[in-house]
């Protein structure tokens, strides 16, 4: 068995190996970040830093400051003892499992992962032979099934249009890292002006680098947003922002949108379940594809539900830091 350690709040530490996967301790000299989110960035204290290009370009525009060795796909790297290689993930553009073969055991970190992968991102693959597989079970509960990409796609141009047609402005609330440029993406082909939230705006910039189609884009304008369509984070639903804008249809764009009790803790017009993460079903038959000997649960409340699931298909499991 390959030991592991948490290391941070969502971070996990090889120690034998001196490895950190989204986190560091005293007992890693690199550590393998899976993508640019805030709860996936590392706190370093000197550890060599990697990450694929899109990321390593997406944590600089996010304030990280610590020089990163950016790494591609499918290009390992060689330590003393292991070889790291990442594959994409389909969460976010530049998210990466990460694969750690040993003389123990080969090892694949999921990260934040997402089969079928978001359009706005480089895809999903990985390697087929594995011995313990780290999953995230963010949606770990079978009431989480998403419809498809372009069933929801097709579900966000039809709130645009509607709303634009009623002389309103529609506003989607969504994360200004991935599914701001996901929803953006989405609203490519309908030709229209889209405004995005001051924060989320210097990150379409890596989008547009990496061929994302992001439309006709620009960053939010108090004196010019009516009309447009607007993209912003669900915390600016009470703010100045939206005051002046009236009317306004509002639609809150998350894989949480799939309770419907959202639509009145949020106060939201339509509530739109696009998720960067894979449901409870994707993730069992992927656990089922890979079929690895040991499959560690995180990133969920309660991994019971995963874990019985899995018991049925034969699979070893448990929840790994319960606590994250």
């Amino acid at each position: 068995m390959i030991t592991l350690h948490q290391a941070g709040y969502h971070g996990i530490a090889l120690p034998d190996y001196g490895i950190g996967l989204d986190g560091s301790n005293d007992s890693t000299s690199c550590v393998f970040t899976s993508h640019a989110h805030a709860d996936h960035i590392p706190r370093t204290n000197g550890q060599q830093v990697y990450a694929t290009p899109a990321t390593s370009r997406l944590m600089s525009l996010r304030g990280y400051q610590e020089p990163i060795t950016e790494t591609e796909y499918y290009q390992p790297v060689e330590t003393d003892r292991a070889r790291i290689t990442f594959y994409p993930a389909g969460h976010i553009l530049g998210s990466a499992m990460i694969f750690v073969e040993t003389d123990e055991g080969d090892l694949l970190y999921s990260g934040d992962c997402r089969t079928p992968p978001s359009p706005a991102s480089e895809g999903f693959d990985y390697p087929e032979n594995i011995d313990y597989l780290i999953v995230e079970a963010t949606f770990g509960l079978p009431i989480y099934r998403w419809d498809s990409h372009e069933v929801l796609f097709d579900q966000i141009r039809k709130f645009a249009s509607d709303t634009l047609n009623q002389d309103a402005t529609p506003v989607f609330f969504c994360y200004n890292l991935g599914k701001a440029q996901e929803v953006m993406h989405a609203l490519a082909p309908l030709q229209q002006r889209v405004q995005i939230h001051g924060a989320g705006y210097p990150l379409c910039s890596v989008y547009d680098e990496f061929d994302i189609n992001l439309g006709n884009y620009e960053a939010y304008n108090r004196e010019t947003v009516k009309g447009s369509i607007l993209i912003t984070p669900s915390n600016t639903r009470d703010s100045g922002m939206l005051n002046h804008i009236k009317p306004v249809k509002t639609a809150y764009v998350s894989g949480w949108a799939a309770v419907e009790s959202r639509r009145t803790q949020l106060n939201v017009d339509q509530l739109i379940p696009l998720s960067d993460h894979l449901d409870f079903f994707e993730l069992i038959e992927w656990c089922k594809k890979l079929h690895p000997r040991h499959v560690y649960i995180t990133h969920t409340p309660n991994s019971d539900v995963v874990m019985h699931y899995l018991s049925q298909e034969g699979i070893s499991s448990s929840g790994l830091f319960s606590s994250m």
